[in-house]
């Protein structure tokens, strides 16, 4: 019998293996596009890009008699990067006139609603606003609110930008550019397109150049989207799966729109642009909605490599490459000739380059974070997209800016006052929104915040403290209470304390009122060793002081070390008249979609009693007239009625400043990092800074109210009852009941007051307290 030949048996044995071997391929295959899959639904889906918080300054209101000069105005139509262009062919630009400045302002989704644009013709005197018209319907209106200063943003880890838009927004010439150089055949392929790679190959030799790319619109998203900058065959192996199960999973205009938004388009300083919405406003400073066909073939022209085509460093090239795309575009029968030769014929009109997403305020961007913080992740403030707006008021924080540059640089040439730095803060007096900060010298420097880090002794500043706990004892003190400025000497902790006035001299016997007007020490320690330490630091806490202070009978004199946020604080609920409000810098969170999350609402609480706080603040309106701060009236008119009070610690090493005007709180902080005499007092100092910043901004004089049991007397020279007729007799106000009883020998005759009775004039008229305002330079 023959011997069986082997071969089917290995035939067989052979197949069994290819078989086997092309299953499990196919098997690990499966798995391998089922972990791709879930890549792309589990990214696509929902959202797909991680979006930075925008944050913006307060929108600016115009109308008529703000105090706004032309200049000024056209200065911050740039910082919202308006356009200059006399035809006003988009919106956001502008053109200055003869008598004012004609614009067209942007479409803006605000907290409270959608606002259009308008065209509109704004007009001014020297210093302020005359008029506002809508050239719509040529019709003078009462107020228009500009759309808002972006100061910064929250990027996420990659810095990536982008302002999303729709496909159904997108203009077509765009769409159309794409198509006739990116990818002609995008709505006939699954994604990868042998067709299209042949087609560009052929082209690119006829031209001697790289014309047309062969990926598709679909790779090039899944290039940006999915994969590494790798060049590998593993990299073009998953970049045409990825292509292919992203064509199964979601419709052509949704892979469309999503390129629209992800495409690398340029380099904003270390954050990436992505994105036409955002490269429109980066190049050209206009929507994309706006921007007419040379322009939009200038994007389109980017796609090909943002950085050898960027079309402010190199653009010869990004001419002719956009001046191609013009011509594949008529060739594609998307442009008649006529639009092409006219396209051609027009420069790139390139905006000049601005950092565009720099965080322009860091010291008050700090703050901000720090509020949002209370209430959000970092994962929700850098990949959500919120609108944040704060209550920064961009023109006075530029001011701020301006003067502290021009002022720290004449206080450094002093002999013994180099390398100081500074703090300030600026509130709304009403509100307590915080409209300027700086936390430095350097206003873009975002290293040590200085207005919410630096713990300094606040010397003199705690003084209105002090009298303000002895105030509240009416009884015992008033502001004609006769005090003494004689030397004191206290044991603290087995070490005798020696207290002395910044002049060196004792003052003897003098009214409680005029100790604080110039500040002297002596007097000061008296009647806070007097009221007790512990109630002058309740009186620190009820004016919005949280942290621990120690019993230190040295406190009484500043040695108390607190930040400018908190001494701003403090004086805030003074300015408030007793009443605190939080000092805050957000307005309203907004999500991504329009709808409002979060407002940051006005609170008030009363935390003093508020006659004592008025007779405190007219006090301090005497500091202002008549003792240590009354330099500032060289350069701000009286009628301001100025309050506010000078601070200096041991050895002038920290100058401070505090006060406000009808409108406006501002605290200034002058010093040196390592602790060394800055060589300069509060008045020297910290008060000239101050002066020059609210001669910019003050407008409103400072009103103080007089609350229904506060009562009107006068006083002569001794303390005592006195009436108009007696020589040197001044007018005071008074708790009720407070009033001194003993009569001044220069009355021959008075009947005796009585309760709630208003204290006649010269003229026989009731002096009426509610609408009173204390003429503080009579006392």
């Amino acid at each position: 019998m023959a011997a069986h030949s082997p071969r089917p048996f290995v035939f067989k044995w052979f197949k069994r293996i290819i078989f086997s071997t092309i299953f499990i391929l196919l098997f690990f295959l499966f798995l391998y596009l089922a972990k791709l899959d879930n890549q792309i639904r589990s990214t696509f889906k929902d959202k797909r890009w991680d979006i930075p918080a925008r944050i913006y300054a307060n929108p600016l209101d115009l109308y008529a008699g703000l105090n706004l000069k032309q200049t000024e105005f056209e200065d911050f139509l740039q910082q919202l990067h308006y356009r200059h262009d006399k035809m006003l062919i988009a919106e956001g630009s502008y053109n200055i006139l003869a008598n004012g400045i004609e614009l067209k302002s942007r479409d803006f989704n605000f907290w409270d609603g959608h606002q259009l644009s308008k065209h509109l013709k704004v007009q001014f005197s020297k210093q302020a606003i005359t008029k506002i018209i809508d050239l719509k319907n040529n019709k003078i209106i009462p107020i228009m609110r500009m759309d808002p200063v972006q100061i910064g943003s929250f990027y996420p880890k990659r810095k990536e930008d982008r302002i999303l838009i729709k496909l159904k927004n997108a203009p077509l010439s765009l769409t159309q550019g794409l198509f006739a150089t990116e990818d002609r055949h995008f709505y006939q392929h699954h994604g990868i397109s042998l067709r299209g790679i042949a087609r560009a190959m052929w082209q690119n030799l006829r031209a001697g150049g790289f014309v047309q790319g062969g990926s598709t619109i679909t790779q090039q998203l899944v290039k940006n989207f999915y994969l590494t900058s790798e060049r590998s065959l593993k990299r073009k192996i998953n970049e045409a799966f990825l292509s292919l199960l992203l064509e199964i999973n979601y419709e052509k205009d949704e892979i469309l729109e999503a390129y629209l938004n992800e495409i690398y388009l340029g380099q904003d300083g270390a954050n990436a642009v992505h994105g036409f919405g955002l490269a429109s406003q980066f190049y050209f400073g206009r929507p994309l909605k706006n921007l007419p066909l040379h322009q939009v073939a200038a994007l389109v022209a980017l796609v090909r490599g943002p950085s050898y085509y960027d079309l402010r460093r190199h653009p010869q090239r990004g001419l002719k490459r956009r001046n191609l795309v013009l011509t594949e575009m008529f060739k594609q029968n998307y442009i008649t000739k006529q639009e092409v030769t006219q396209a051609q014929a027009k420069s790139l009109e390139v905006i000049p380059y601005k950092h565009r997403s720099v965080n322009r305020y860091p010291a008050f961007l700090d703050k901000v974070k720090r509020e949002l913080e209370q209430h959000y992740k970092e994962k929700d403030l850098t990949t959500e997209g919120l609108k944040i707006f704060t209550t920064l008021d961009s023109q006075i924080q530029n001011r701020l800016e301006t003067t502290v540059s021009k002022k720290m640089a004449i206080l450094e040439k002093r002999p013994k006052s180099s390398q100081l730095e500074t703090a300030v803060i600026v509130t709304r007096r009403e509100s307590g929104e915080i409209l300027a900060l700086m936390g430095g010298k350097k206003p873009n420097e975002a290293g040590f915040n200085r207005a919410l880090n630096a713990l300094r002794p606040i010397g003199s500043l705690v003084k209105p403290a002090v009298y303000l706990t002895a105030l509240m004892q009416p009884n015992k003190y008033t502001m004609v209470t006769p005090v003494n400025d004689i030397a004191v000497h206290i044991n603290s902790d087995g070490e005798i304390w020696s207290p002395q006035n910044y002049d060196h001299k004792e003052h003897g016997v003098i009214p409680m009122h005029q100790a604080l007007t110039y500040s002297y020490n002596l007097a000061t320690v008296k009647i806070g060793m007097d009221v007790g330490l512990q109630q002058v630091i309740n009186t620190l806490k009820k004016l919005g002081i949280n942290r621990k202070i120690e019993l230190f009978p040295s406190l009484l004199l500043g040695a108390l070390q607190l930040t400018p946020y908190e001494v701003t604080q403090m004086y805030q609920t003074l300015a408030g008249d007793g009443f605190m409000t939080e000092l805050k810098t957000i307005h309203t969170v907004v999500a991504a979609n329009g709808k409002p999350l979060q407002h940051y609402p006005f609170t008030i609480e009363q935390r003093l009693d508020p006659a004592a706080t008025y007779i405190i603040n007219t006090m301090l309106q005497r500091v202002m007239s008549k003792g240590t701060g009354r330099s500032a009236y060289k350069f701000l008119p009286k009628k301001l009625a100025l309050a506010g009070k000078t601070g200096t610690s041991n050895e002038l090493k920290d100058s401070w400043f505090a006060g406000f005007s009808g409108d406006y709180l501002s605290v200034v902080w002058i010093g040196r990092d390592d602790n060394k005499p800055s060589g300069l007092s509060g008045s020297s100092g910290a008060l000239q800074l101050w002066n020059i910043l609210m001669k910019q901004i003050a407008i409103q004089p400072v009103n103080l109210i007089a609350p229904d049991n506060i009562e009107i007397a006068w006083i002569d020279n001794n303390g005592l009852l006195a009436d108009y007729y007696c020589q040197g007799a001044k007018k005071y106000p008074f708790i009720k009941g407070s009033i001194p009883t003993e009569l001044s020998p220069c009355i021959t005759s008075m009947k005796v007051m009585q309760p709630r009775q208003p204290v006649i004039d010269k003229d026989g008229q009731p002096i009426k307290n509610q609408s009173f305002q204390l003429d503080s330079s009579l006392f």
